[in-house]
Parts: structure tokens; sequence; C-alpha cells
């Protein structure tokens, strides 16, 4: 027999970043929220991205103007409410012989630029882009000979999978429940909201009372609206599978490349974890089950060529160090190709007040994640009557409270204060937890150090935290200290959790 939980207002179907980040806005507007995650928080496609807080340079050649418009203003609202996590970069874009040309880069550079200051006049906090001679430093050294003119632009930077923990453990905060390894299986209409059956990694049944449903289920949304919703939906989702590579740092520079492809497509080539150097992505159909997604040679070598165009030396499949793919449920727009769905995302509810609302997410992308959750929360306001204003556009996301926004400041600071732990350790610890480090900095001491600035009073917070479960949660998502570690070292925190 199931135990009953407390009634909610709203349950929300995944732990994406969709899915966390609207737990976060309805538990901060007072309403009673629970997360249902059949894996880990951001175990599949919120963990898999590019890692960047853009507004889509690219999308201009689609004119997604508003989408590129929306996304540069979440930008400067999420580089301010999350200085630990989310961080300027600065792109290089080369301009080569067989690629667009440089009256159309910078053309696109302008409109990029004016697109990012919003119309009452307030800016961004970015610079501009601006030509740039390649073969100058910091940029020489990786490009080929040839590619001796380019131009510099701004975005930033995002820890994803910790963007998606931060999102929850602030819901969390709020009142919210979240459930990880907690599976949806059922759901019924009942007296005009719902009767939802969840079962967690035990096994053990429990019902729960609701107003509203939200299917923020990813690449499986539409399963689970058909499936298990027992609904239709007049949108349709489109899922593609995008893979990045990892390789030895082919580039000393804090800046990253954006490449133009000799198909049309562009691939980013970005510092990644100090030693290493991150490639992505590929935009290609699926139709497999997005939980057995994972990179093929055929992606491999096109990365690797990709880069190889530009670079002065060639990247090659075996310099890959670790790869990992991701499946992105994309509303379908009929385009023919997989590059040129769109990014924007569609909120479709059926049912109303009074009638067991039901929204379900289509599209989107991590960096307009926040004003999504804002869109549903508009959308089901008429359903939750005493909704509280819209609040998260303004708020600093947990560890982002660092004074003035000043993340170095903030990180020097700590470093002086633990002269005991190598400064390099102190510094990844602060840009993983920002203020929230000092929980567990100020404790007696870090315990066992399993390498890579990975001490056992970090795991044993990310545990207590942030629902850590596995290894492979704290080693490759929460941190991703997996990549520097030694298989020895892995299985050593793999004992350690298993304890």
């Amino acid at each position: 027999m199931a135990e009953d939980l407390p009634p909610q207002d709203v349950v929300i179907v995944g732990g994406g970043v969709n899915g966390a980040g609207i737990a976060r806005d309805a538990a901060g507007r007072g309403l009673r929220v629970l997360l249902a995650e059949r894996g880990d928080l951001g175990g599949a496609t919120s963990s898999a991205s590019s890692k960047l807080i853009h507004g889509g340079l690219r999308y201009l050649e689609h004119m997604a103007f508003r989408l590129v418009r929306e996304a540069l203003a979440e930008r400067d609202v999420l580089l301010r409410s999350a200085p630990h996590i989310v961080w300027p970069l600065e792109f290089v874009l080369p301009v080569s012989p067989d690629g667009r040309p440089a009256w159309m880069l910078r053309l696109g550079l302008l409109l990029y630029d004016n697109l990012a200051w919003s119309p009452r006049g307030r800016g961004t906090s970015l610079p501009r882009s601006r030509a740039i001679d390649l073969l100058a430093p910091p940029y020489s050294g990786f490009l080929r000979p040839d590619r001796a003119r380019g131009f510099s632009y701004a975005d930033c930077w995002v820890d994803d999978a910790r963007l998606v923990v931060l999102c929850a453990v602030d819901a969390d905060a709020r009142g919210a429940t979240i459930l990880p390894r907690t599976e949806m299986v059922s759901a019924d209409r009942v007296d005009g909201g719902w009767r939802v059956r969840l079962r967690g990694q035990d096994g053990a049944l429990r019902d729960v009372a609701t107003r509203a449903v939200v299917n923020a289920a990813g690449p499986w949304a539409g399963e689970v609206l058909a499936g298990r919703l027992r609904a239709n939906a007049s949108a349709a989702m489109r899922l593609v599978k995008g893979s990045h590579v990892v390789v030895p740092r082919l580039h000393p520079g804090a800046h990253a490349f954006i490449l133009q492809n000799d198909d049309g497509r562009i691939v980013f080539v970005i510092p990644y974890e100090r030693d290493f150097t991150l490639i992505g992505t590929t935009d290609t159909p699926f139709d497999g089950d997005p939980a057995r997604v994972a990179i093929d040679e055929a992606e491999i070598a096109y990365l690797c060529r990709a880069a190889s165009l530009h670079a002065a030396r060639p990247v090659l499949p075996g310099d890959v160090a670790w790869s990992y793919s991701g499946v992105r449920p994309l509303h379908d727009d009929g385009s023919q190709s997989a590059s040129a769905v769109s990014r924007d995302y569609v909120l479709e509810l059926v049912g109303g007040p009074g009638a067991s609302p039901l929204l379900s997410i289509f599209g989107g992308k991590i960096t307009t994640f926040r004003r999504l959750a804002e869109h549903a929360m508009e959308i089901l306001a008429p359903s939750l009557p005493g909704l509280r204003p819209a609040w998260t556009g303004g708020a600093t996301l947990p560890g982002g409270d660092v004074p003035s926004g000043d993340f170095d400041g903030f990180a020097g600071e700590l470093q002086r204060a633990h002269r005991d732990i190598p400064a390099a350790h102190v510094h990844a610890i602060a840009r993983r937890h920002g203020t929230r480090a000092l929980a567990f900095l100020r404790a007696a001491g870090l315990g066992r150090h399993f390498g890579a600035g990975l001490y056992e009073a970090e795991v044993d917070f990310l545990r207590r935290e942030e629902w850590a479960c596995s290894a492979e949660d704290v080693l490759w998502r929460r941190t991703k200290a997996g990549l520097h570690l030694s298989a020895e070292a892995r299985d050593a925190v793999a004992d350690w959790m298993g304890r």
C-alpha cells in the first residue's frame, strides 16, 4: 500500500535545469512544491551542454532576434546571481578563407553587441566585440598562420550541473520537497487536480495530491505525457544528439575559440578544468533511448577534424581523454537540419482553473531556464491563486552572495585564510561552492584528500547537502575531479561513498 505524502500545489516531473528552475521559482512564490527526478539531478541533458551562458551568435543567421535578445539579457542576470559558477569568457572568431567573409562576421557581432543593450538603456557589463590580430599574444600559437585575422567578443561560461543542483538547493531552502531517484509511475485526474504516484529507489510507493503537474522530463517529456499522464500535446518534439570531447590543453590562453567548419556549422574550443580543452558540439538526429546516449567514432572524428581545420597541429581521436553526450529535447519547428532547429521553448497547458492543469515543456536552452520558469508561473497563475510576484531576477543562487559580486576577491581572501591548503584547491572549492564553501572549510580539518583538491569534508557535504549518492554524482557532475584522478583514486571515492 502506498504512503500518502502531504498535498502540494505543484508536482514537477524532471530534475534538469528547467524542472529545478521552476521548483525554485515556485517555492519562492509561496507554493507547496515537490520535484521528482528519476535519476540524479541534472543527470542527463542538463549536465551534457557546452557549458555556455550565451546569446547564441549563430542564431542570428536564423533571424531568431527575440531569442538572442532574451538570452543576452538572461546572461547578465545569471552573471550577477551566480558569480562563482558563471563567469565571463572571451571568444575568438577567426576569419577563414572558406568560411563566412569578414564583413558578415563583423556585421553579426555588431548586431550581437546592440541586442545586448536593453531598450531601457541598461547595458551589459561585458565588453563589446573588436577586431584582433591572431598572430599576436595571447592569441598566437594555436591557429594556423593563415588565420591571422579575427574578432573577439564576450559571452559566459557556466558549470551546468552545479547550476541545476544549486537551483534545487535554493528550492529546498524555500520549502520545496526535492526527491532525486524517484520515478513518477502514474497520475490520475481527481477533483480538478491530480493524484500522482511515485516510486523511490527502494521500490516504495508514495502518493501525493497536487493542484497542478509540470512535465519537465526533457527528452522523456513525450513519453511521460502520453504514457503516464495519458494526455496529448499539439507541440511536437525533436530529439537531437549533442556530443563533446575533452583533450589535453590545446592553448595556454584563457580565451575560447569559435571555429567555422566547412559544413557551415560552428565548433567551440574552450579551456576546461585547467589542464584540458573542451571541443563541441555535434548536432545529429536521435531516435534511441536517451538514457543510453553515447558518442560514436564518427562524432569524435568530426570534432577532431573541425578543430584541425584551423589548428597549427592536428587534433587526433587518440588525444581524447573523455567525452560526453546528451539528447536535446527541441521543439520541432520543421527545420530540415538538426543544427537549424530552434533553441526556443514552447510551454503547453492542458486544463486550467478547476480542470487538472498540466503544463508540458518542449525545447529551451540552459541560458534561458530562469525566464522559462517565470513564464511557466505566469501560465499557471490562474490555477494557483495567491501566487506571489516574480522574484528570481534580482536574487542570488546559493553561494553567489560574494561581496560586491567580486569572485576573485572572495577566492583570494579564502586562500589567505587557509594557507594550509594548496591555493589551487581552495580556488576550485570556491568556484564550486562560493560562500557555501565556508560550511566545510571552517570545519575541524578537511579529512582525507582523494586527490585533485577533492577532500572528504567536501564529499560529505555533497552527500549531506546536495543529494549525491554515488561516486559518479561526485566525480563527474558536482565536481569534475574524475578528469584529474587516477582510476585508483576514483575507486577510493566509490568505496567511501559506498560505506
